[in-house]
């Protein structure tokens, strides 16, 4: 198994710290996986337009990450 770094805003991790009780690696892990296949799946029912394109953008291009982008 290969492993990532992931870096995360401080407040947020202050956040995480008080849910101790769940896994967060396992959570990301999950939800990359999901991703992967919701990817997959419209890769292989050639429904990758750019009206799917702008959605997924949409569904992963949000506030929070441009806040990152200008916090790093």
């Amino acid at each position: 198994m290969t492993n990532i770094t992931l870096s995360i805003r401080d407040d947020i991790y202050e956040r995480m710290k008080q849910h101790s009780e769940i896994k967060w690696s396992e959570f990301v892990r999950k939800v990359i996986e999901e991703r992967i296949e919701q990817l997959e799946q419209l890769e292989e029912s050639n429904y990758v337009t750019s009206l799917s394109e702008e959605l997924l953008e949409k569904d992963w291009n949000n506030k929070e990450d441009e806040e990152w982008n200008d916090y790093v």
